[in-house]
């Protein structure tokens, strides 16, 4: 009650001075009714609708609202920027389903007015409006997954029509709820591909925030399930076509195609032209990887290299090593491979991988040596591969396959007769004179 005398109070009060400092015959009025006295009575209701909402009085907030609603709908925006706050309120007020049901009906239909009286309201306009009623229905009624996807399509559209300056915002909700949809099972993979394609150009923009956006937008499609490599190329197969030299989507598409894991030869080639019109550490890497997983080790070693050309932190040179060497391994150059592991060893001692990888090329050119020359190999690769299995120790992966690589290792020494008849005695010193380890002094041992 006490409310109710401060907002009669201060109407009044309103009301002296309007009387007096208006004259409401003037056309600029013409809006809040079709008599001066009326426009009078619909200019202190606007005020007391402020008040109101201000107090949070919604229920004789709502009276003044569809009054202004009834009577001078075209007024003022802020009368449906403020029907929009009371109805707002309500839904959170409500009692029960079904009341909340009626005040959310009646929070979209001050959504639609406000768009029909002013479409092109130069502070928000269309789009804007559309925006946030889509948000307010998926905050009060997120079960309705149709009527959510309606909602963000409207909003959308209107953004795509008239530019809309934060629609980048809008999208990535949109797109968000169409992948948790598809996730359930409510829409088909071709709607939210085509939904993928008409958002795309929406995130087409330098602005640290919508480059944000983006990121989050490809992850969720990424993560979608939708985006498999088949749908993948046919998706961008055309516009790369219409679009060759357009790097931002060869990014996109790389990137994209990367995450499903992609190895077709239309992503390696996709991949190479991106690399060659924006080449990257990242990228060479991206394609050393790929190589690698298809079986081209000559292309991976090359990606490789062109990384560690530009790489200056250590900790990372000797991780591309170490991949580098075991690559020369599978592509069966030996002595390539132990220069690099060499190379990653004495970047960092303590590198276990750089000895796991340069025992086995120095294994791997024992059978390119003849006698006893070749078991000699082993000592020398049985010594390294033992260093590598005390470093990796606590490796569950590569711990164990050191030392079973070692035991094999040790399987190849020379036996007692032959040493004899080679003229060797155990415990002495000998100098490996053939393959990569060629001029290192290892001790003799029979198996």
């Amino acid at each position: 009650m006490k409310c109710v005398k401060v907002l009669l109070s201060t109407a009044l009060m309103f009301a002296a001075a309007v009387s007096v400092a208006q004259d409401f015959s003037d056309p600029r009025f013409a809006a809040w009714g079709d008599t001066p006295e009326q426009r009078k009575e619909n200019i202190l209701t606007s005020n007391l609708l402020k008040e109101a909402v201000d107090a949070r009085d919604y229920d004789m907030a709502a009276v003044y609202f569809q009054t202004l609603a009834q009577q001078a709908p075209s007024a003022s925006e802020a009368t449906f920027i403020r029907g929009a706050q009371i109805y707002s309120g309500k839904v959170q007020r409500a009692r029960s389903l079904d009341e909340k049901k009626v005040m959310l009906d009646s929070l979209m239909s001050i959504y639609d007015l406000r768009v029909q009286y002013f479409p092109n309201s130069s502070n928000y306009g269309k789009a804007y409006v559309l925006a946030r009623k889509a948000n307010e229905y998926l905050t009060y009624n997120p079960s309705d997954r149709e009527g959510v996807r309606r909602l963000y399509d409207e909003a959308v559209a209107a953004g795509l029509e008239s530019g809309y300056g934060d629609l980048s915002e809008v999208a990535l909700i949109y797109f968000k709820n169409l992948c948790d949809d598809y996730k359930m099972g409510l829409i088909y993979p071709d709607v939210l591909l085509t939904q993928y394609e008409r958002l795309n150009p929406i995130f087409a923009n330098n602005d640290p925030t919508v480059t944000e956006r983006r990121s989050q937008f490809d992850t969720l499609f990424a993560a979608s399930g939708v985006a498999n490599c088949e749908n993948l190329e046919e998706m961008f197969r055309v516009r790369i076509e219409a679009a060759p030299d357009d790097v931002d989507l060869l990014k996109q598409a790389v990137s994209l195609m990367a995450h499903a894991n992609c190895d077709s030869p239309f992503f390696f080639e996709i991949a190479e032209k991106y690399y060659v019109l924006d080449p990257s550490s990242d990228t060479a890497m991206m394609l050393a990887q790929g190589f690698q997983a298809a079986g081209d080790y000559g292309k991976a070693t090359t990606y490789l290299r062109e990384t560690l050309a530009v790489e200056t932190d250590p900790q990372k040179r000797g991780l591309l090593l170490v991949t580098i060497s075991l690559n020369e391994l599978a592509a069966n150059r030996a002595s390539a491979a132990a220069t690099a592991a060499t190379e990653a060893r004495n970047l960092d001692p303590n590198n276990g991988m750089a000895y796991f990888a340069l025992a086995q090329a120095y294994a791997a050119a024992a059978s390119g040596c003849a006698g006893i020359d070749g078991q000699a190999v082993y000592w020398v690769a049985y010594d390294v591969m033992s260093q590598a299995a005390n470093l990796l120790a606590d490796d569950a992966t590569y711990g164990p396959a050191a030392r079973t690589m070692a035991s094999n290792y040790r399987a190849h020494f020379p036996s007692a007769e032959e040493l004899f008849f080679n003229e060797l005695r155990e415990g002495s010193r000998y100098t490996v004179t053939c393959g990569p380890a060629s001029g290192i002094s290892t001790t003799v041992r029979a198996r």
